[in-house]
């Protein structure tokens, strides 16, 4: 099932205060971007985040699930009403990713 264009923008929205957020349609589904680096996953109008230490003490519940399948896992993320969370998770799995990718 592909994603809602509706249920994506309200997650890119969601996620604004973490940085410049934006998507990328790929074979149905989308591409989550924070400052132009890949940080998760909107596939079935469902978010799945790039699992990272630094996000893991943040979650309200650590959920990993395929996004697709045959993919490996993500943090699946249920609760996408929550502004503040969100930014916050996508905030610090941007930094997590970024820092590794420097090494």
């Amino acid at each position: 099932m592909a994603c809602n264009t509706n249920i994506v923008q309200y997650i890119t929205d969601q996620c604004s205060a973490a940085g410049d957020i934006s998507t990328r349609k790929m074979f149905g589904d989308y591409g989550l971007y924070c400052n132009s680096l890949i940080v998760g996953l909107i596939c079935d109008n469902r978010l799945y985040l790039k699992p990272t230490d630094a996000a893991r003490p943040l979650l309200r519940s650590v959920d990993m699930r395929p996004p697709y399948e045959g993919a490996k896992e993500y943090l699946y993320i249920d609760d996408i009403d929550d502004h503040d969370y969100l930014a916050k998770l996508v905030a610090t799995t941007y930094h997590a990713l970024s820092a590794a990718k420097k090494k």
